[in-house]
């Protein structure tokens, strides 16, 4: 269920602001967002999985969390946000 390196640097570079950037905003959404779909694969093949669902709650409550941050600070780079992780309906 966790991100390889491999995958988390092609995220990071998706996803960040600047070149140095590692841990905006932008980027544990994109990570979070990997790991919660992964997480929801696994969980529908093994429903009786209680702690990995309890981990997949955490986790989605900490990008909802990240989302409403982004988005008060701007409402523009939200909308690009998710956009591109097509997160919402």
């Amino acid at each position: 269920m966790s991100l390889g390196t491999e995958e988390k640097q092609k995220l990071i570079n998706t996803h960040q602001v600047h070149p140095t950037d590692t841990g905006s905003a932008e980027v544990q959404i994109a990570m979070l967002t990997e790991r919660i779909t992964k997480l929801s694969k696994h969980l529908q093949s093994n429903i009786h999985d209680f702690s990995s669902r309890q981990g997949l709650l955490k986790m989605i409550g900490q990008r909802k969390r990240l989302l409403s941050y982004v988005r008060n600070k701007s409402e523009k780079r939200y909308i690009e946000l998710i956009e591109k992780l097509s997160i919402r309906g």
